[in-house]
């Protein structure tokens, strides 16, 4: 009996650009007298189902964009004599789908760290049961992943995390619904001693993949000093404590190592939180803008956004204090209008965006605009593929439409050519050149260009492309791409490299002391 971790993909590029962390937790979280758990990840290349034997177990991680692929391999698993598992975000929204379309003998709901051992055992003894729940485990119970498992020359980014669940509670997001908005956050030991194991074997770049890196803000600091609520205001110092230990201990690093995380807007208001990011090395961040208007943003519940010249101003601090910023805008919103395109353009080079990605309006299951999508077409007889559009991630990739919300003065076609010409504009050959002023040499310019050129065919043309011919042209250029691209990002593996010791109160933050032992 073997134990099998498959990370769905439609597409394989050869290359990953970050490690999917849940696919090294859980094999971290499988015990050894299984053996060694057998990674595929679907991103680098597919899964061949004749490594599959009777009695085998097969678990496979999905989330709403890659559920009909996964069901795909569960039913190839079960075909082939395996008990097949569901895991992830999709998995637990809508568990009874696992049954119906991916074969499933099991749906593990809820973090899998400590219920996949259980599990495994069950099948073991021929007597899964129908639903596992994992719950939301506190952060003394996270696994560090399993990265001697990773294929060599596979990934250019690692993965760590240090905090799960988000405290805000956007319309287009699940993680809150999901994670919970109570963050439950890693001491820095535990990243520290994962981040340099990582660096042992030559990552250089690591995504530290958070819902969000700011989870206590000035505000709410603010808010419990202001309701006497000392129990509160202690938990939420002692929180942001943990961050700025964190940052401090990611700056005693080698110097050559650079980090990325996701972050709120918020934080632009914080420059000690800035300024902490800039010493340790966290050199760019994705910020969800969604909107540049302030209709939008009261669309979306983020009303703690800015709009217009603010938001520009509030942006721009980010690059004051080195972090470069991934901007992340939605196209189709009911507030759009035609010219909302040019606007948000406009307002990503003015604010020196350094990348960006601009999304069409999709509403995802677990989240609240799902909930008011699913309500408006509750009448809609629409069905393709004989699937009903609110079950869209069941329809064929290729039958897929690109817009769901109706808009009250665009098409969906209008909505998804205008997003594609933003697409297009900013990531033009003398765009990129322009915004690669932020690295210094010719060749990190160079690099720069190849990167961003990388990203756009993976996140955009194979995301908007309107036929399949396209979508094949864009991943095969992705392919050619992404060897380069992952070169680019390697180092040279530090085996030798220690962790750094746990700074003591009082004790000065460029502290160079270093353990003598192996951190495991």
């Amino acid at each position: 009996m073997r134990v099998h971790l498959v990370n769905p993909n439609h597409l394989s590029f050869g290359v990953g650009v970050i490690t999917p962390r849940w696919l090294y937790v859980i094999a971290a979280a499988t015990p050894r007298s299984f053996g060694e758990p057998i990674v595929i990840d679907e991103t680098l290349r597919p899964v061949d189902h004749s490594q599959i034997q009777e009695g085998d177990i097969v678990g496979i991680g999905i989330h709403s964009g890659n559920a009909l692929r996964g069901y795909e391999v569960g039913q190839l698993a079960r075909k082939r004599g395996a008990y097949v598992v569901f895991g992830g975000i999709h998995a637990s929204l809508y568990p009874e789908e696992a049954y119906k379309f991916g074969a499933a003998h099991a749906v593990v709901k809820g973090d899998g760290d400590i219920i996949w051992a259980t599990v495994l055992a069950d099948c073991t003894a021929g007597n899964p049961k129908p639903v596992y729940e994992g719950g939301r485990i506190e952060p003394e119970q996270f696994l560090p992943a399993r990265w001697d498992l990773m294929p060599p020359n596979s990934y250019m980014w690692a993965s760590v995390q240090t905090v799960r669940g988000c405290p805000k509670h956007c319309s287009f997001c699940s993680v809150w619904r999901t994670d919970g908005q109570r963050p439950r956050q890693r001491v820095s030991d535990a990243v520290i001693q994962e981040i340099v194991e990582l660096r042992r074997i030559g990552f250089r770049f690591i995504a530290l993949a958070d819902d969000n890196f700011y989870p206590v803000t000035l505000e709410d600091l603010n808010l419990a000093a202001g309701s006497k609520d000392e129990h509160r205001l202690a938990e939420l110092q002692a929180m942001r404590e943990e961050r700025f230990e964190l940052m401090a201990r990611l700056a005693e690093l080698p110097e050559d190592m650079v980090f990325f995380t996701q972050i709120t807007m918020e934080a632009a208001e914080d420059p000690e939180f800035l300024e902490a990011m800039r010493r340790a090395r966290i050199r760019g961040a994705l910020v969800g803008v969604e909107s540049v208007t302030p209709e939008g943003l009261k669309a979306v519940f983020k009303e703690f956004n800015s709009a217009g010249k603010d938001l520009v101003h509030r942006l721009r601090k980010f690059r004051q204090h080195g972090v470069q910023v991934l901007g992340s805008f939605i196209f189709g919103l009911s507030t759009d209008r035609p010219e909302t395109f040019e606007a948000t353009l406009a307002l990503a080079e003015e604010a020196d965006v350094t990348f960006a990605q601009f999304v069409m309006l999709t509403p995802f299951p677990g989240t609240v605009d799902f909930q008011r999508w699913e309500k408006t077409m509750a009448s809609d007889t629409t069905r393709i593929a004989n699937i009903p559009l609110t079950r869209y991630w069941l329809i064929p990739q290729g039958l897929r439409p690109k817009v769901y919300t109706p808009h009250p003065v665009m098409s969906p076609d209008e909505i998804r050519r205008r997003t594609q010409i933003v697409w297009n504009r900013f990531y033009s050959l003398p765009s990129i050149w322009k915004r690669s002023r932020c690295v210094k040499s010719l060749r990190s310019r160079l690099a720069f260009l190849l990167i961003s050129k990388l990203y756009r065919q993976m996140f955009a043309n194979t995301g908007i492309a309107t036929d399949s011919a396209r979508e094949s042209r864009s991943t095969a250029w992705a392919r050619r791409l992404a060897n380069p691209c992952r070169l680019l990002f390697q180092g040279t593996p530090m085996p030798e490299l220690q962790v750094p010791y746990r700074r003591t109160p009082g004790q000065p933050n460029n502290s160079s002391i270093l353990e003598t032992g192996n951190s495991g």
